[in-house]
């Protein structure tokens, strides 16, 4: 039998969603369900508001006491409104404390977009996905892939704003992700979903485990212990405790951040559930590796603390 591990004291979540269905489109939810293309599956369950009293009411007895959301692909021409709305749900709820916005970096009116964006007093980075492979042997994509030429530019463009780049791609894409942000050493890039590992397999774990250790030597990436939810299996403590120590391994407790990507990640487990997960692969980490990765080293990457009021109409 496993035992549970202490809660920590308190958690600051690096990434999570809001949405309210009726203050913005959100196709994905609202329109086009397609559970084939989800990270997940079937996805009825998001279907629903989802505020800063749903984020509290799953976390439960647990102490949250800031959080990170995350873009959650609202209609794009909605994105500045998006970051507008939650500076309104901040200002109501004290939840989020800071703000991922969506920018497409690759396009001509970039610069005015994250012009815009930055504006505003809770947005700390961009989140902008680059174009994948449906699958580790699939066809490379015709265009803004990580090999297209106009990401170093746009990446320095970012970092010229003060703003950080959470990356998400699969664990295929981490060693391709590595020589682009090699390019870009002023940036900082915060890796999610502990760089989805879904091929839990010895060859699939050892790839990732590779382009893990790509993106570790650079000292500005970090990553987010988040969404280790699989598409096609149950959720497994163990299975997953093994995958986060291997992560922790590689970039070390200092550059890790805890993330529940709440509300998606309740189709899988329950908050509490994977707090205890995260916990026990920190079990024999030096104590102050707990704090770290719960709390302090979002609160550093993100900048969460005292700054600029968020006042209502701002910017």
């Amino acid at each position: 039998m496993i035992m549970a591990t202490p809660w920590p004291e308190v958690i600051l979540d690096a990434h999570h969603h809001f949405w309210d269905l009726s203050a913005g489109h959100y196709d994905w939810l609202q329109e086009a369900y397609a559970p084939e293309r989800f990270i997940l599956g079937p996805y009825t369950a998001l279907c629903r508001h989802y505020l800063p009293r749903e984020l509290r009411a799953d976390a439960g007895p647990l102490n949250l006491v800031g959080s990170v959301h995350v873009e959650a692909e609202r209609d794009r021409a909605e994105a500045l409104a998006e970051t507008r709305w939650l500076h309104a749900v901040h200002a109501e709820h004290g939840l989020p404390s800071a703000v991922v916005a969506w920018v497409d970096l690759l396009a001509d009116d970039a610069a005015h977009a994250l012009q815009a964006q930055a504006a505003w007093p809770l947005v700390r980075g961009v989140r902008c996905k680059p174009a994948i492979r449906p699958q580790p042997d699939g066809p490379a994509p015709a265009h803004s892939g990580l090999d297209d030429p106009r990401w170093p530019a746009a990446l320095r463009r970012l970092a010229a704003h003060g703003l950080l780049w959470d990356l998400r791609v699969p664990w295929w894409h981490l060693e391709e992700a590595a020589a682009l942000l090699v390019q870009v050493p002023e940036l900082t890039v915060v890796v999610e979903h502990t760089g989805l590992p879904w091929d839990r397999s010895p060859a699939g774990l050892a790839a990732w485990q590779r382009g893990l250790q790509a993106l570790a030597a650079l000292p500005r990436v970090h990553l987010k212990l988040s969404e280790l939810g699989l598409k096609t299996a149950p959720w497994s403590r163990e299975g997953n405790v093994a995958v986060l120590r291997q992560a922790l391994a590689a970039f070390g407790w200092a550059r890790c951040l805890f993330g529940s990507n709440y509300p998606v990640a309740g189709l899988r487990a329950s908050y509490g559930e994977i707090v205890q997960t995260v916990g026990e692969a920190l079990q024999d980490a030096p104590p102050a590796a707990r704090a770290a990765v719960f709390h302090d080293n979002a609160a550093r990457v993100y900048r969460v603390g005292p700054g600029r009021p968020v006042e209502e109409g701002a910017p």
